[in-house]
């Protein structure tokens, strides 16, 4: 008889905190996220200590209703997972004490992973990831290809030099004068206009599977200021088309690239830009050429920061034997493998 796994899981990374109760890894039975994106609107981003207090007020609350939400009690659970790292320190430790303690109360497994590992695996909540398989992770905080040669196995490829994709999104946001978090805005301003402008894409046609998208970025602040200097109009809608095309294009054609030189099964997409229509759109047509590897993009509803994805994550965790103690601690610093070069 196969075994029940209920995983309450915890996620407090950045600017959502997060509670989940995940079913052997693939089925959600509860979920209950708090946001924060209004308290640091007005700064324009992340503030860790404003962060850090909202955590500490949701936390608990959060895993009360999982809870009810799930008709379940503690002594129905088989582990507490949570994020490690990589994040806010301030913001990552609430999650790990609140883990810690909970796991400690109860005399439950406490497992943790790595936050990326999350976004991963929220393929699973799709269809079951098929291995070996390669992911390309795109966050505010990361884009990066992550092969998997078999489950509980990543290793990155490639990685960005510079900015990620959504931190780009965010700063040329800024400069357009765009609310915070700007990518889902720049996306729909992308689709309403044409790619007029002529932006670089760098590092598109190197060997190597690593981005860099600070050039970017940078030459659309720069057109900007230097049309604002000459009293020139820069058609906003033009220019987020322009620059997702550039994004875009590096994301796809290095995807690509990679897909040709590692036979995997399955190709996942994840992350908070995974939700960004534009790169959705790409990817299929480019997966549609090959037809042999299993798409699975992240629902667009999983894609930003969520404690059922760290459940995807911490069933995987929970079966390969990893275990956290008491001394388990934030790492805001912590990351996959890279490969050897």
């Amino acid at each position: 008889m196969t075994e029940t796994r209920y995983i309450m899981a915890f996620e407090s990374s950045a600017d959502e905190t997060s509670v989940a109760i995940v079913k052997n890894g693939v089925e959600i039975i509860s979920l209950e996220t708090a946001t924060q994106i209004k308290s640091h609107q007005r700064f324009g981003g992340i503030v860790p200590e404003v962060a850090s207090r909202h955590h500490i007020e949701q936390v608990t609350i959060l895993a009360d209703a999982a809870l009810s939400d799930a008709h379940l009690t503690y002594e129905d659970l088989t582990a507490i997972g949570v994020t490690q790292g990589p994040g806010l320190v301030g913001a990552l430790l609430i999650g790990v004490t609140a883990a810690k303690t909970i796991a400690w109360a109860h005399n439950l497994p406490l497992v943790p992973v790595l936050h990326m590992a999350g976004h991963i695996s929220a393929a699973n909540f799709v269809a079951p990831i098929q291995y070996p398989a390669l992911a390309l992770m795109v966050s505010g905080g990361h884009t990066e290809l992550v092969l998997m040669p078999k489950e509980y196995e990543y290793v990155v490829i490639g990685d960005t030099r510079d900015d990620a994709a959504g931190e780009s999104y965010d700063k040329v946001g800024r400069t357009m004068g765009l609310q915070y978090p700007a990518g889902k805005t720049l996306d729909e301003m992308a689709h309403r206009g044409t790619a007029t402008y002529d932006l670089p894409r760098a590092l598109m046609n190197d060997d190597a599977y690593d981005f860099s998208f600070s050039g970017l970025k940078s030459a659309v602040i720069n057109l900007m200021h230097n049309a604002d200097q000459r009293g020139e109009t820069v058609d906003h809608d033009n220019l987020a088309a322009s620059f997702q095309d550039a994004v875009v294009e590096v994301l796809v054609t290095k995807t690509a690239r990679a897909l040709d030189n590692y036979p995997v099964k399955s190709f996942i997409v994840a992350g908070g830009v995974a939700a960004n229509r534009g790169l959705r759109d790409a990817l299929t047509q480019m997966l549609a050429k090959r037809p042999q590897i299993n798409f699975l993009p992240v629902p667009i509803k999983l894609a930003g920061d969520n404690a059922a994805m760290i459940g995807a994550a911490v069933d995987i965790a929970y079966r390969h034997g990893k275990r956290g103690d008491w001394t388990l601690n934030a790492n805001p610093a912590l990351e996959f493998d890279y490969q050897d070069m």
